[in-house]
This record gives C-alpha cells, sequence and structure tokens, in this order.
C-alpha cells in the first residue's frame, strides 16, 4: 500500500512490458479554443489481458496528465488532489507531463470491465478531460 489505498494488484490490471505490447493507442491532451480540456481519443477500448503501449503527448498549453482507473478510485484520487494539487504521482497507471513532453504508460488490462482515465489536475476533470475505459471479454 502506497498510502493512497492502492493495492499492488490493480482491478484495472497491472504495468506490463514494452515488449508484451500488442499495439500502440496514441493519446493527445489539450485545450480547445472554447476553454474545454479534452483527451483524444474520448474513450478506449482494449481487450481483457491485453497489453498495450499509451503513447501519451500533451498537445497543449498547459499542464495535463492521464490517470487511468476504477471509477470510485479516481474520484478517490480527483478529491484528494483538490486538496493537495501539487501532489505528484509515482503511480504506474499515470503520468504527467508539461506543454509538449511525450510520456508513455505499458499495461496490461485485468479483468472485462468498466474504467475511466481522467485528468486530475484541480479544474481540469469539470472542463472534459475524462472518459471511459472499457476492457472487453476476448
Amino acid at each position: 500500500m502506497d498510502g493512497m489505498g492502492h493495492q499492488d494488484e490493480m482491478a484495472i490490471g497491472e504495468p506490463g512490458t514494452a515488449a508484451e505490447a500488442s499495439r500502440t493507442i496514441a493519446v493527445s491532451m489539450r485545450e480547445t479554443d472554447d476553454g474545454a480540456m479534452v483527451f483524444e481519443p474520448s474513450r478506449i477500448e482494449v481487450g481483457a489481458r491485453e497489453t498495450v503501449r499509451l503513447a501519451i503527448t500533451n498537445d497543449g498549453e498547459t499542464e495535463h496528465e492521464f490517470v487511468m482507473d476504477g471509477t470510485g478510485a479516481i474520484r478517490e484520487h480527483k478529491a484528494l488532489m483538490e486538496k493537495f494539487p501539487e501532489m505528484e504521482h509515482a503511480d504506474p497507471n499515470a503520468v504527467r507531463l508539461q506543454p509538449g513532453e511525450s510520456g508513455e504508460i505499458v499495461w496490461t488490462f485485468g479483468k472485462a470491465g468498466d474504467f475511466e482515465f481522467a485528468c486530475l489536475i484541480p479544474g481540469h476533470y469539470e472542463s472534459g478531460m475524462h472518459g471511459p475505459l472499457v476492457v472487453t471479454k476476448n
């Protein structure tokens, strides 16, 4: 446990290795001209037990992060971030990027289910930075 209520085994799965990745999903984080904040794609679908490389780029003009987890865990984490906005993540299911930076998460998804990805920097979720992450039965 890392003090945030995470066990090593997460419902969404576990870190994978790049050699096992069956495909790469490119994810862009940015702001729109009308003030919204978005992920592209706005929905991610993967197969149960599939290992995927998420290639994440901050194409915006402000700091963003990509966190994926169960909806309950996302809500808890979001509340914590509102109290401690400068909190740094060392979680393998998250990456925080400055404008123009790129990062990646290689992940082996677990059982089928509905999860979520989001930016939990205060105000960003409310501006539209979240979407469904669906793990389908193979």
